[in-house]
């Protein structure tokens, strides 16, 4: 082997051992850490409720569609941009209110099977002649909050927050408690005729 052979197989053997040398350096990686999705909601203006049939009012984030269901002043309230939809009932109270409340109830600890909790928040002014009680769901319960208010003669107006996804309580956590801001205004302002 001629010596110019020999020192370009040097040569090439140096480079390809640098080479080698250079890319084997041991990089430390780091996992990514664990990152959940930051929601934001729009902030709501808050409008009265006022229907000419119905006795009484409060009031309702300007971001939902209201839909008149015609029967006896009940109403849906949509968050469309969240696939949720309040579900608003008024019955007149005639010696009834046992049988209302219990049906509250009733419809609140019917979902026990899939809740994991119910906290339960209880509303009292009674200047206002407005009592009555708000059920967070917890877990996978198709209803995330209930709620109802009476005056405990008259009036009795509960409601039922529905979303149409499947219930994961961890993605639906932000959605569950902007809407509940919502509905505890609603009971806030609640005023009767």
């Amino acid at each position: 082997m001629s010596k110019s052979l020999k020192k370009l197989y040097i040569l090439y053997f140096i480079i390809l051992f640098s080479f080698l040398l250079l890319s084997c350096k041991k990089e430390e990686y780091l996992p990514k850490p664990i990152g959940q999705v930051r929601l934001e909601y729009p902030a709501p203006n808050y409008i009265l409720f006022k229907k000419e049939k119905c006795p009484f009012e409060f009031q309702y984030s300007n971001l939902t569609k209201v839909e008149d269901k015609h029967k006896n002043c009940w109403y849906n309230f949509s968050y469309p941009f969240m696939k949720a939809t309040l579900y608003l009932t008024y019955s007149e109270v005639n010696g009834n209110l046992n049988s209302l409340l219990k049906e509250a109830q009733r419809l609140v600890y019917e979902h026990t099977i899939k809740a994991n909790s119910i906290k339960t928040k209880s509303f009292s002014y009674p200047e206002k002649k407005v009592f009555g009680n708000l059920y967070r769901l917890g877990g996978e319960s198709a209803s995330n909050i209930q709620f109802y208010v009476t005056d405990s003669i008259k009036h009795f107006l509960s409601g039922n927050l529905y979303f149409k996804v499947q219930p994961r309580p961890d993605s639906l956590q932000p959605a569950v408690e902007y809407i509940e801001k919502d509905i505890i205004k609603m009971i806030e302002t609640t005023t009767w005729e």
